[in-house]
């Protein structure tokens, strides 16, 4: 329920490019999902995150453990412990490109 109301969250906020990573049946990962999307800018990437955190809040009343990068929001993480939340700024997505990267690990 949780995976589906950060990804709602996500698309209320014409977040792009939706990515899923299932690591539940993996050893030795932190968290069960990594969910990582994107926005054009800091602002739609700051949007995004609220209305994530605010669904989550109020339909499951669950809130992130640790939330990283909201002063230069250009990658921001929200750990809601069994699912990590990348959103990031386009250009900085491409950058990191953490799918490739976690993928190659599976």
């Amino acid at each position: 329920m949780l995976l589906k109301k950060i990804i709602e969250g996500i698309q209320m906020v014409k977040g792009k490019d939706i990515s899923v990573l299932n690591l539940k049946n993996r050893n030795n990962f932190v968290c069960d999902y990594f969910v990582v999307c994107n926005g054009e800018s800091q602002n739609q990437a700051y949007a995004i995150y609220r209305s994530i955190e605010k669904i989550t809040l109020e339909k499951l009343k669950e809130k992130p453990w640790h939330i990283e990068g909201l002063k230069n929001r250009e990658w921001i993480l929200i750990d809601y412990v069994s699912i990590v939340v990348h959103v990031f700024q386009k250009k900085i997505r491409l950058y990191y490109n953490i799918e490739n990267i976690w993928t190659k690990n599976l």
